[in-house]
């Protein structure tokens, strides 16, 4: 492929957490992509379950130090960053000790699900683009995987629509298997999400029958929309089908990544508003 900067946010990844589709994705498909010309930033949370000596995370201090503020609360983000094996490739990894520093992804020991797990995505999705920033790099593609990436598309088109840096960015959300707790959110959560300057009423497109629906509003926003096993709400596939947004279905990575590069190379191609 003609090289192309892509930006994965990516709320799982191997071999850092292993075990799903959304993991297995998230490391092939950088590498393919890397082993075919692209230039990629890799991102993803520093979970608790992590061991930074086994997999050498190091800080990095030029890009640590913001705060993310969600429902008036100042939450530090620090930078993590390490190489993926066997490339040279890196991985950010976005830290916070009240969010991350847990021994478990999203549920705790006996498979209840954390409170704040909602909170936890307001701060992945904005903290990414807030790094990305300070990057100063400027990606063509935002490939988004998974409900805690689903934010990022929403963010892009309203508090970061004059941003630069993303201005010609094509916005792609792999959509995967989502479980019940991440489905949907109580109607509260609008408060939360409504980071810099949004309000309440700006967060209705993500409403689904009185709940607040990610994957909604992540179709709703994205320019491209990648099913790898989505169980999307009647209402949800419906609004997408109607959309005519372009659709890739791809759940089955023996068959190789070459559908997923040309399906890039498609929306840097065309005109999309």
């Amino acid at each position: 492929m003609e090289k192309k900067k892509i930006l994965f946010i990516s709320q799982e990844m191997e071999p850092y957490t292993t075990g799903n589709l959304i993991s297995t994705i998230s490391h092939q498909l950088p590498l393919y992509l890397y082993n075919n010309n692209a230039e990629l930033r890799l991102l993803t949370p520093r979970y608790g379950v992590i061991n930074e000596r086994r997999h050498r995370l190091h800080e990095v201090v030029r890009l640590s130090g913001i705060n993310i503020i969600i429902d008036e609360s100042d939450h530090p983000l620090i930078i993590k960053v390490a190489s993926l094996p066997n490339s040279r490739l890196q991985v950010y990894f976005l830290d916070n000790e009240d969010y991350f520093k847990r021994k478990f992804l999203f549920e705790d020991e006996n498979g209840k699900p954390f409170p704040d797990n909602g909170e936890r995505g307001v701060f992945f999705a904005k903290g990414a683009l807030e790094i990305v920033k300070k990057f100063g790099w400027v990606p063509d593609i935002i490939h988004c995987h998974g409900w805690m990436s689903a934010l990022v598309p929403f963010y892009l088109k309203t508090v970061y629509k004059d941003e630069p840096l993303f201005r010609e960015a094509k916005i792609v959300f792999s959509a995967y298997e989502t479980p019940a707790y991440a489905a949907e959110f109580a109607d509260d959560y609008k408060a939360k999400v409504a980071i810099d300057e949004l309000t309440e009423a700006d967060l209705d497109v993500f409403m689904n029958d009185g709940r607040f629906c990610l994957l909604k509003g992540a179709v709703e926003y994205a320019d491209a929309v990648i099913d790898s096993g989505a169980n999307f709400p009647e209402e949800v596939a419906e609004r997408l089908k109607q959309s005519g947004k372009p659709v890739l279905e791809f759940t089955d990575v023996e068959e190789g990544f070459d559908k997923i590069v040309s399906f890039y190379e498609s929306l840097v191609e065309a005109d999309i508003a």
